[in-house]
């Protein structure tokens, strides 16, 4: 393959040296513009989708600090991460079933993990993740006309539904411990004038 500043790499193998029902880890062997081989080591993970949940303010009590009584709210849950050990607040987020598409999968998740279905959903932007290391793709839905649903928790989902005042939502998403998916997704929701108030 050349790219596009001239340079050529051959694909030479592929190798899967391990496989869950999470994830798949292997490498790639290439040869590179320069002639010498190289592994180059992956992980391949289903797509992924985050939620960015507006909730009309009246329909929700005022918890926040500077918020007036009727600021509309986003959507957030609070979860324990194994992985890295800590607790953090996120935005609803899911992986992305057989023959979904993001906006589909956005509405599920949603449901599912907030007990909240959107009547209209948007697809903002869909991008590779850590294309370093990952073979992975995200996709950012904003979501609004928020009803009542039914809320059904995978059995290792123990999190809590919180709502955080539109203009408090990015601060809040900074503060440590914070997360790339909940950051890049309400920085993108915010370049499309989503989170005016």
């Amino acid at each position: 393959m050349t790219t596009s500043d001239g340079h050529d790499w051959r694909h030479l193998e592929s190798h899967t040296e391990y496989a869950n029902g999470w994830y798949d880890g292997g490498y790639d062997l290439l040869a590179q513009p320069d002639g010498s081989e190289k592994r180059y080591y992956w992980a391949e993970l289903p797509p992924a989708v985050v939620v960015v949940a507006r909730v009309d303010g009246v329909a929700v009590p005022d918890s926040g600090e500077g918020a007036t009584s009727d600021e509309d709210r986003l959507l957030f849950v609070e979860q324990y991460r194994p992985t890295i050990r800590e607790t953090h607040l996120e935005l609803p987020a899911g992986v992305v079933e057989d023959g979904e598409s993001y906006t589909q999968a956005g509405a599920r998740e949603l449901e599912e993990e907030t007990g909240f279905r959107p009547s209209s959903t948007l697809l903002l932007q869909e991008y590779a993740v850590a294309t370093g290391v990952l073979r992975h793709r995200r996709g950012v839905v904003y979501a609004e006309g928020l009803e009542p649903g039914d809320r059904d928790l995978d059995s290792n989902e123990f999190i809590e539904v919180q709502t955080v005042p539109v203009s408090e939502a990015l601060e809040r998403a900074r503060e440590q411990p914070a997360n790339d998916s909940t950051i890049s997704a309400l920085l993108l929701a915010q370049a499309d004038g989503l989170l005016s108030m």
